[in-house]
């Protein structure tokens, strides 16, 4: 793909055909993970994968803790987010449609085709810059996989139980869970994505100074209905 076009068409992908990832693909979307910057060049990144045919004790278990920790998390956010009040009773509108692909990710989360856990190994103390080492590669990941016709999303859903996961994948102290990151072929598909108007959130000189040549492309298509 031409580079522009995928990443305007990376879409947070959630649904997954249950068919492995053969072990040249991912290879080639862990390397171009590997070639993103790192503060300092130190190059801290590390992969934990878990592949869906893999029968190891820890990959089992790793996934069985992701499945019960992101369907309490979404319990959690569907009821303290409203999905299930206003339009979200209305089967058609977002946002009943968001909650419905949402309990479908939950619900099948132990059965996406790979799942990678990006982490990094820590030489300070928590910083609120160290992200900066390692989100670079998990975008690197996510667009080297959208190349090969793959989706996936970034999520930190695993935080609430990280601490079972370090052990049932026996990570040493010093090694961070950055994100969880599941990956397979789309049961949807990818697609132009809908954001904001660039007017709307790009200035020049200060705050709130609209830059004139801010301009979305002819022809894009915004999101509608966000919040003011």
């Amino acid at each position: 793909m031409e580079l522009l076009d995928a990443l305007t068409t990376t879409r947070a992908i959630r649904r997954y055909a249950q068919e492995p990832i053969p072990e040249h693909d991912l290879n080639r979307i862990l390397f171009a993970a590997t070639r993103a910057p790192s503060g300092s060049n130190r190059q801290p990144c590390r992969f934990v994968v878990l592949r869906s045919e893999s029968t190891a004790p820890s990959a089992v278990r790793a996934r069985q803790i992701l499945g019960e920790a992101f369907r309490s998390m979404w319990a959690a956010k569907e009821a303290g987010d409203g999905y299930r009040s206003g339009t979200g009773t209305d089967p058609a509108s977002p946002k009943s449609r968001m909650a419905a692909t949402m309990r479908h990710f939950v619900d099948h989360i132990e059965f996406a085709p790979a799942i990678i856990f990006p982490c990094y190994q820590r030489w300070r103390e928590p910083d609120p810059s160290e992200g900066a080492s390692i989100y670079p590669a998990c975008q690197n990941l996510l667009l080297a996989a959208r190349d090969l016709g793959y989706g996936g999303v970034m999520t930190v859903w695993h935080r609430p139980v990280e601490t079972a996961l370090r052990t049932a994948l026996h990570m040493p102290d010093d090694v961070v869970i950055a994100a969880t990151i599941p990956l397979g072929r789309p049961l949807g598909r990818h697609g132009t994505v809908r954001r904001r108007p660039l007017a709307e959130v790009v200035f020049e000189d200060r705050w709130k100074h609209t830059a004139t040549w801010a301009a979305d492309p002819p022809g894009t298509r915004v999101t509608a209905g966000r919040p003011a």
